[in-house]
């Protein structure tokens, strides 16, 4: 009679559920590199289901960790059983490896463990998968290009001006994001009116970056900014001028808390007599669900 697959795994979690078995096991099959880093005296068995942020739950086959023989820290090895092979096993692993360093770091740890992933397969021939996750792409050349080095990064704090002058329709973006904590917004208004007038932006995007001027930018003229923003573009870009307006009217409050306050009350009561999208309004104020509703009223 055939022998169920959750027998299977039934007799594989409960051989290795035995610390000693485990430590074994450990010791016959990880690579010499990484057995010469581990205190196998220090061996635990961990959880091994794990709940992300969204509450989705992932569950692995084993789950150990031991300290490192070199100073503090942990290596994490995780054990996946399976039967029939899985073209997608290695992304499983990768997935579950995650998982365990979040578990990590979750612990209150500060620094990320390595984590060991190992099959452990018995199936009716050898295994015919790739066991690199980067294989389980379409483009797997790009895949080792992207995957094998640091991620991009793109630091707008190092980026000279005259450099993100030249960004086209992104620049004001970054321009704004560089300097909207250290930089007077009057200093930057012959900046920001070049990029509106050259790289003209949809109304709800120029809505967009007065709003985000006014909750987040500080100058010590608004009035004057607004005039010489109002001034410097051209007459086509829809929503600067209302927007402006309502700005200066309000300017006059710009050194006192309240009346900064009010000022972005009413630029938001403005937007959403305009249409604006109330998501669009929450992204750029921060203002929660609850107060942008009792603003509308």
């Amino acid at each position: 009679m055939a022998t169920k697959p959750s027998h299977h795994d039934a007799f594989f979690k409960n051989f290795l559920g035995d610390i000693n078995v485990a430590q074994d096991f450990l010791q016959i099959h990880l690579p010499a590199s990484l057995r010469q880093r581990c205190d196998f005296t220090t061996l635990n068995i961990c959880p091994t289901t794990f709940v992300d942020d969204n509450f989705d739950h992932h569950v692995c086959d084993m789950l150990y960790s031991v300290k490192t023989t070199q100073g503090d820290g942990y290596i994490y090895c995780l054990i996946e059983h399976q039967s029939r092979p899985d073209k997608l096993m290695a992304f499983r692993m990768m997935r579950y490896s995650l998982a365990a360093m979040k578990q990590h770091l979750d612990q209150g740890f500060k620094q990320l463990p390595v984590v060991m992933p190992v099959l452990f397969y018995h199936g009716n021939r050898s295994y015919p998968y790739s066991t690199d996750w980067r294989d389980c792409f379409a483009d797997t050349e790009l895949a080792r290009q992207i995957y094998g080095n640091p991620f991009s990064l793109v630091d707008v704090t190092v980026i000279p001006d005259e450099e993100i002058m030249a960004h086209r329709r992104v620049a004001l973006l970054e321009l704004l994001q560089k300097h909207i904590r250290q930089r007077d917004m009057l200093t930057l208004v012959d900046n920001i009116s070049t990029l509106m007038n050259d790289w003209p932006l949809p109304p709800e995007l120029n809505k967009s970056v007065m709003l985000y001027i006014a909750a987040a930018g500080e100058t010590a003229d608004t009035q004057k900014f607004m005039a010489k923003l109002s001034q410097q573009v051209m007459p086509n870009q829809e929503g600067i001028m209302t927007i402006g307006q309502q700005l200066a009217e309000e300017g006059r409050k710009e050194g006192h808390k309240e009346g900064r306050l009010e000022m972005l009350h009413e630029v938001v009561r403005e937007l959403m007599n305009n249409g604006v999208p109330h998501n669009l309004i929450k992204l750029s104020t921060g203002l929660s669900d609850e107060y942008l509703k009792r603003l509308s009223h």
